[in-house]
């Protein structure tokens, strides 16, 4: 028999690696599972990972997507560094979208510079009013923030269909459940103009910085860390836990909805029943590879986005079902809780007891 024992000092260098290991588990399975469809093993991997990334539109579609995921990411890393567990950050992403959205239908013809701020503005404050609700439970009744901002995701899905089919519907949209589209000073300007990626991009990578200086240089962050990975130490320095839950719920909450504004005021121009493939959700999966870090959150990001674009390529390449994106995200996730495991436990064998008989046998 084994048992899982906790290591005494789990290795610095082997916490670093294991989202390698993750991602090369994740390939070799990914090969088993090309081979299990049907699919040439060579030509699937070139499809998914190196494909998208040979022309210019593909850059600029995986820089697109990763905009989304290391928005959402960098804010969810603030939560869980202060052990605070938002699951809600898809829909915290659609009433950002729902606020900065409604600015821009609210002024259809403005031209003026104000409405671009206005509209991300209101992104950032629809996405932490929304991450308000858990963050009021917990503190208020003590309820599970995981819960709360997980059922909170599909309420907000279920208020911009209810939008986009009824009172902001398109009037010339032949009765299509989608919002007019936006005016031109509502829409965020392009990096290039072979490319659909917009500026919110290098906005992301300054907020990235910003996160990083903000957890490993100021006293806040460094609340918040020392809570999340000593709550005991935390209520003794007087670290008040209401306040903590506050930040980050908040924080994630901004974070997700600038995210949100960005996709509606980016590549959509307009509110749809749908304004996200799912990108709250993989940004947890983004913050964990990134080991709960800003600049571990980009790279995580980056991977990620390439898995979506990856997944694409090869539905229309080689007719393989839509679902291989979830699943080879579902894949890293599991791989990276697995090398986690054996970063901090190691197997040990546990030797069965000696019966009474058997230890008189042998005296």
């Amino acid at each position: 028999m084994f048992k899982l024992e906790a290591r005494p000092a789990p290795s610095a260098l082997m916490r670093v690696a294991s989202p390698l290991f993750a991602a090369l588990a994740m390939a070799l399975t990914g090969a088993l599972l090309f081979w299990a469809l049907g699919a040439p093993v060579g030509k699937a991997f070139y499809a998914f990972f190196v494909q998208p990334l040979t022309t210019a539109y593909g850059v600029g579609e995986w820089l697109l997507k990763a905009t989304p995921l290391l928005l959402c990411a960098l804010g969810l890393v603030i939560a869980y560094r202060a052990n605070v567990w938002n699951i809600g950050a898809e829909g915290q992403l659609v009433m950002g979208a729902i606020a900065g959205g409604g600015v821009a239908l609210a002024f259809p013809d403005a031209s003026g510079p104000w409405l671009m701020p206005a509209m991300l503005a209101a992104g950032v404050l629809g996405g932490m009013a929304w991450a308000a609700v858990p963050a009021f439970l917990r503190t208020r009744f003590h309820t599970n923030e995981i819960l709360v901002s997980l059922m909170l995701v599909y309420v907000a899905g279920l208020l911009l269909r209810y939008l986009v089919g009824g009172p902001w519907r398109d009037p010339d949209g032949f009765n299509f459940p989608q919002s007019r589209m936006f005016g031109e000073a509502a829409i965020l300007p392009l990096l290039h103009p072979e490319m659909r990626v917009t500026v919110v991009a290098l906005l992301a990578l300054v907020l990235t910085a910003c996160v990083w200086l903000f957890l490993a240089r100021t006293w806040l962050g460094f609340r918040l860390t020392v809570a999340g990975q000593a709550p005991a130490a935390a209520l003794y320095a007087g670290f008040g836990q209401r306040r903590n839950v506050w930040i980050a719920l908040l924080a994630s909450g901004g974070f997700a909805g600038l995210a949100g504004v960005a996709e509606v005021a980016g590549p959509l121009g307009q509110l749809q029943p749908s304004v996200s493939p799912g990108y709250g959700f993989a940004a947890i999966i983004v913050a964990f590879v990134g080991r709960l870090s800003a600049p571990g959150a980009l790279l995580g990001a980056l991977l990620m986005s390439l898995l979506f674009i990856g997944g694409e390529t090869a539905q229309m390449e080689l007719g393989l079902p839509a679902a291989i994106t979830g699943l080879f995200q579902g894949l890293l996730l599991f791989y990276l809780l697995a090398a986690d495991l054996f970063v901090n436990y190691r197997l040990s064998r546990v030797r069965p007891a000696a019966t009474p008989a058997l230890q008189e046998s042998t005296r």
